[in-house]
């Protein structure tokens, strides 16, 4: 069993962006400027904004948070995007999900330029994504390309199970992995909560990637020997050996499914890294569409 470094990987991809954010400033250059909204605040969206903040200070990018109460309404909040869309100092900006019940998702995700959209997101995007256009990839689905692809673990053919449909992970994931690209050529199967006899899926499966959102749910009994599994999830599991009364586990039970595995993802470590990585990536890639023209 191989571990799906993560933190390693996704360190590596900011040092080659910083490297190239370096010769920008060189040439004279405005560094990639990306902007977060948070509204309300949601303990992990909080964390992960920050994360993103130091992310960007660490490759060379200029970034703005800001930082919107709970309370603060569509119209607001639309206003703010507006603003962004049309500020040339910003070369691509996300809005932090999930966003407060009073506020429609959708209609806010539409109101982003998608040629600032580097969350990968809005309609257009996803449309072109779906077309294999060029286009933002959504981070988390890209990050999991990037691992496949930098350790080298061979997709074309393979059985690969995807669990959980979201718009953010599963089905991008499945269309994704479906194309004609180095980690893809893949015979994919999407399987949610309606599925019947899941496990019969799973155990033939030569790659599963496990997005649903409930902790531990795959067992060891549901994979075979020799498996590939991207752990996507991660939930707050309570135990109390630990000093702050909680572990951090994935949608994967880890201790039953590693010895099965050849390749797995760690969590924490995994995943999330390669999601603020790629949105990096993302939002070096809208400045340089900028530059062109």
């Amino acid at each position: 069993m191989k571990l799906l470094d993560g933190k390693k990987t996704s360190g590596a991809i900011k040092d080659e962006i910083a490297v190239v954010v370096s010769e920008m400033q060189k040439n004279k250059q405005k560094p990639p400027h990306l902007a977060a909204i948070l509204v309300g605040t949601d303990g992990a969206s909080m964390t992960y904004v920050g994360a993103k903040v130091k992310a960007c200070e660490f490759v060379g990018f200029e970034s703005t948070l800001i930082d919107l109460p709970a309370n603060t309404t569509e119209e607001i909040l639309l206003k703010e995007i507006d603003k962004l869309n049309n500020d040339t100092n910003i070369d691509g900006f996300i809005v932090q999900l999930p966003l407060p019940k009073h506020i429609d998702e959708q209609k806010v995700l539409k109101a982003i330029d998608p040629d600032k959209d580097v969350d990968g997101f809005h309609p257009t995007n996803v449309g072109r994504m779906t077309l294999d256009l060029p286009c933002f990839l959504p981070a988390t689905p890209y990050g999991i390309l990037e691992l496949l692809e930098r350790y080298e673990i061979e997709t074309s053919g393979k059985d690969v199970v995807v669990m959980g449909r979201s718009h953010i992970v599963g089905r991008p994931m499945s269309i994704l992995m479906s194309q004609k690209r180095k980690a893809g050529n893949a015979t994919v199967t999407l399987v949610h909560s309606r599925t019947k006899d899941l496990a019969a899926y799973t155990q033939k499966a030569d790659i599963i990637v496990v997005a649903i959102g409930i902790s531990e749910f795959l067992k060891g009994n549901m994979v075979k020997e020799g498996v590939v599994i991207i752990d996507v999830g991660i939930t707050r599991v309570p135990d109390a050996t630990k000093k702050n009364g909680f572990r951090l586990a994935g949608d994967v039970e880890f201790s039953s499914v590693s010895p099965k595995a050849s390749f797995i993802t760690p969590v924490p470590g995994g995943v999330g890294p390669m999601t603020i990585a790629m949105l990096l990536k993302n939002t070096l890639l809208a400045r340089q569409r900028r530059q062109v023209k």
